[in-house]
C-alpha cells in the first residue's frame, strides 16, 4: 500500500492501519517462552530508535533475525526498505508476520527456520555485492535477539566476517543487534576495563563496534531481569590481527582462561606440559608482552604480537596448533584414577576452574 505521490516525486511507503503489536499478541494468543528467552518490545518509538541506528535504510535490503510479533519489522518497513527477509524459528509468529507481509505487497519474504543454520550466502540478490574495500553494501542485519542465542550467533558471524562468507559474501554488511547490557559492555570494553574479555578482542579486531544506547528491561514484555544494549557492527577493511579466525580465537581464549591471574598463566595452556615453561617464555619475550599483566590489561597490538609469534611457532611445529590443554588435563585425570589416588597430587585450582 503506497500513498499517491505528486507527479515527478517518488511515493513514500506507508503501512496501512494495522492492529497494534499488543493486539497481534492477543489475536494469535502469543506468549513469550522463557525457555527460548523471548522478550517482546511493544513500544514502536523504541523499535524506530533501534532501526535508526542501522543507518539509511531507504531502498536497502534488510534481514531481520527473530522478528517475533513484528514490532521492529514495522519500523524497518516504515523506513522504506526495498526488500525485507524475516527469519523466524518459532512457528507461532508466522501468521502475524504474514499479515504484515500482506500489508507490504512484494516487500517481505518469510523464512521459518533457525538463523544458526540458515545459509545467508543466498539471502540477497547478487547485484548488491561490493568489494571488501568499498563502502558497505546496501544490506543490513537487524535483530532483537533472544539472550540464549546472541553470543553464539555473534561469534559465528564474526567468523563469517573473518572468512568473508555467509552474510559477508556481499561485502562489509552492517549489523544492528540487541544483547544483554553486560554482553554489550564486553563487546565494546577497552583495555583495563573489568568487562574486557574474549568477546571484546574477537569483535574489535574484526569490526568497529558501537554501543548505541540502553533499553531498560521494563520496556520489554515479559520484563527481563537485565537491561538491553543496542550494538552496531561495521566490519573493518583490514582486521587488526591478520591471522586465521581459529588461531586468534585459540590464543585469546587461552589468555582469558584465568582472567584474574597474570596473563602468562593462560598463555601456558597453549603448550604441552613437556617444554611448557620454555615455550611460554619464548612466546612472551618475542611478542614483547609483560607476563605480569592481567588478561584484561592487554592491548590489541599485544594480542596481535602474541598471535603472530604463536603462528610462527605453529608453522615450525604443526602439532602445536592441535594441542588441547583440556584434553591433556582429562588424560592426566584418567591416568590418576587408573593408578588410584594414593600418593597422587590433588587437582590444582586451575584444573577445578576449567
Amino acid at each position: 500500500f503506497c500513498l499517491m505521490a505528486a507527479p515527478g516525486k517518488v511515493a513514500a511507503f506507508r503501512l496501512p492501519p494495522l492492529p497494534t503489536i499488543g493486539e497481534i499478541i492477543k489475536l494469535f494468543r502469543l506468549k513469550a517462552l522463557k525457555q527460548l528467552s523471548q522478550n517482546f518490545l511493544l513500544d514502536l518509538r523504541l523499535t524506530d530508535k533501534i532501526v535508526k541506528q542501522a543507518g539509511e535504510l531507504k531502498n536497502a535490503h534488510v534481514c531481520e533475525v527473530g522478528p517475533g510479533p513484528g514490532g521492529i519489522t514495522r519500523s524497518i518497513l516504515s523506513a522504506g526498505v526495498e526488500q525485507l527477509l524475516l527469519i523466524e524459528k518459532d512457528a507461532r509468529f508466522i501468521p502475524g508476520l504474514q499479515m504484515l507481509s500482506e500489508a507490504a505487497p512484494g516487500k517481505v519474504r518469510i523464512v521459518h527456520g533457525d538463523i544458526l543454520t540458515y545459509k545467508m550466502e543466498k539471502a540477497f540478490p547478487k547485484h548488491l555485492k561490493k568489494n571488501w574495500e568499498d563502502e558497505p553494501p546496501d544490506i543490513h542485519i537487524i535483530g532483537n535477539l533472544p539472550f540464549s542465542v546472541s553470543t553464539p550467533l555473534i561469534i559465528k558471524w564474526l567468523e563469517n566476517v573473518s572468512k568473508r562468507d555467509g552474510p559477508f559474501i556481499y561485502g562489509r554488511t552492517q549489523m544492528t543487534l540487541t544483547f544483554q547490557k553486560e554482553v554489550g559492555e564486553r563487546l565494546t570494553a577497552n583495555p583495563g576495563s573489568n568487562q574486557r574479555s574474549r568477546l571484546s578482542i574477537m569483535a574489535q579486531h574484526l569490526c568497529t563496534v558501537e554501543n548505541c544506547f540502553i533499553i531498560p528491561g521494563q520496556a520489554f514484555v515479559p520484563k527481563p531481569e537485565v537491561d538491553v544494549a543496542v550494538v552496531h557492527f561495521t566490519p573493518l577493511v583490514q582486521p587488526k590481527i591478520q591471522q586465521p579466525f581459529e588461531l586468534v580465537e585459540k590464543v585469546v581464549q587461552s589468555v582469558f582462561q584465568f582472567r584474574r591471574k597474570y596473563c602468562f598463566r593462560g598463555i601456558e595452556t597453549l603448550f604441552p606440559e613437556n617444554g611448557r615453561l620454555k615455550r611460554t617464555e619464548q612466546l612472551m619475550m618475542t611478542a614483547d608482552v609483560d607476563p605480569t599483566l592481567r588478561p584484561f590489561q592487554l592491548s590489541m597490538s599485544q594480542f596481535r604480537n602474541l598471535c603472530n609469534v604463536y603462528r610462527k611457532m605453529c608453522d615450525e611445529d604443526p602439532s602445536l596448533f592441535v594441542f588441547n590443554y583440556r584434553e591433556e588435563l582429562r588424560q592426566k585425570k584418567k591416568t590418576r584414577s587408573l593408578l588410584g589416588s594414593t600418593g597422587q597430587p590433588e587437582q590444582t585450582e586451575e584444573e577445578n576452574q576449567l
